[in-house]
């Protein structure tokens, strides 16, 4: 199965990279995730240059699809091109976003009544697209997941291996990356905000 984390120019390093080096841990039970960029080279935030490991097109083949913030997501929305060029669908993918990518969920009528995670930045832009807003780290509904703050992306990831390779794997996964003495805390944090039901208050 294969992951597309979505990085656009502009992008948070912390958002790409955590999220596809905690995915990759579960490249033994078949996952990886892929920065898949819309040029070939794409310029982080502050002034990191990747290759991109897939074209944009990447995302319609992909099992799960993670549309990654920046300081440029505003852009990013404006642009019409970018956005036919994300031919993303719910009934078959996994679909999440990190950030300000609630905002190209948001303009690509994936949300609905859907409320998201954002960060604070971002968050009245995405108000500003109709959206409720949570207080909350991670959301999901369905296939559909959104992430809120830059450490939030582990969240991500591990709501993306529980969803296509199993919840032990997921586990094993967090617990590598998490700091030492604090292991299981870090695994029962993360399993405990992708796994909680959150009420909405209309």
């Amino acid at each position: 199965m294969q992951v597309a984390v979505v990085t656009f120019d502009g992008f948070n390093e912390l958002d790409s990279f955590i999220a596809s080096a905690v995915i990759n841990r579960a490249r033994p039970a078949g996952l990886t995730a892929y920065i898949t960029t819309p040029t070939s080279v794409v310029t982080s935030m502050n002034g990191v240059e990747v290759v991109g490991q897939r074209p944009l097109s990447f995302v319609a083949e992909a099992d799960v699809v993670l549309i990654g913030s920046g300081i440029r997501t505003r852009d990013v929305v404006a642009d019409n091109a970018l956005l036919t060029a994300l031919q993303l669908d719910p009934n078959r993918q996994f679909i999440g976003s990190q950030c300000s990518g609630a905002l190209v969920l948001a303009r690509l009528g994936l949300l609905g009544s859907m409320p998201v995670s954002t960060d604070t930045t971002s968050r009245p832009f995405v108000e500003d697209c109709g959206v409720t807003v949570l207080d909350e780290p991670f959301h999901t509904e369905g296939t559909i997941a959104t992430a809120g703050g830059c450490l939030a992306s582990l969240y991500l990831g591990a709501w993306a291996i529980s969803r296509t390779v199993g919840e032990d794997i997921a586990r094993a996964a967090v617990d590598y990356v998490a700091p030492v003495g604090e292991k299981q805390a870090t695994v029962d944090r993360v399993f405990a905000a992708i796994q909680a039901p959150v009420n909405v208050v209309s």
